[in-house]
Parts: structure tokens; sequence; C-alpha cells
């Protein structure tokens, strides 16, 4: 299965980490991503932590859980490509239209897919 149909027919809970130029660590919960061809995926992001660490550091990994038994799930480790700030292709791929306060921006930030995991591996190399 490809990751698009992984992403549309998956329900579950993700969580997008980052880190600085320094190495200071954040973690946020974020939807799941828009794969916009295979190995290249998008966030929306609003300017804060998680978008700050992404701009000095390209380098993150998004977890995602499945709402389902066990513990299953994948792990895309990714590095930033590229960014549009309010662009009218962010526009177009926003699934929830919660309001944006005047004078904030939106990111749509690209990566590209270097690797995909499971959540948790059955093999010592993982």
């Amino acid at each position: 299965m490809s990751l698009k149909e992984y992403f549309e027919k998956t329900k579950g809970v993700g969580i997008l980490s980052t880190a600085d130029e320094k190495g200071n660590v954040d973690a946020a919960v974020y939807a799941t991503p828009h794969v916009l061809e295979e190995g290249t995926v998008a966030f929306i992001m609003r300017q804060r932590l998680s978008h700050y660490n992404v701009t000095r550091n390209p380098k993150a990994c998004y977890l995602f859980m499945e709402n389902s038994p066990g513990y299953e799930g994948k792990r895309l480790y990714l590095t930033r490509i590229k960014e549009e700030k309010n662009s009218e292709e962010l526009m177009k791929l926003r699934r929830r239209h919660t309001q944006v306060t005047p004078g904030e921006n939106l990111y749509l930030v690209t990566f590209s897919v270097d690797e995909v995991l499971p959540l948790l591996c059955k093999e010592d190399l993982c």
C-alpha cells in the first residue's frame, strides 16, 4: 500500500518531532501528512516551534500510531526540501478551515521521505 493510500484510509494520531540547530527537541501533535507524490509529504504549519526548528534543522521524524489494538503505525524520517507561505496550494490542501488570525502566516512545508519504518520493529536492526 502506498503512503497516500495508507494515510487516506488509516485513522490515528501523529506526532512530528523536530530539533533546532542546537539539538533542542520538540514534539507536537500533527494531522496526517499530505502525500504529494510517493517519497514527498507536506505539513501545514503555523509560525510556532516546529516551524522554527525545521527552518534551522531540516531533519524531522513523524510518528503515526493507528487507532487499533496493539502498537501499529509508521515512523517517517524526513528532510525539509521547501516551503511556501500562504500559497494557493496550501489553501487547496487545508482539510479543516479553522480560523486564521489576521496577519498570521501559514506555511506549507514539504519534506522528502528518507525512510519509513514500522512503529515497532520486529527485527533487531530497525
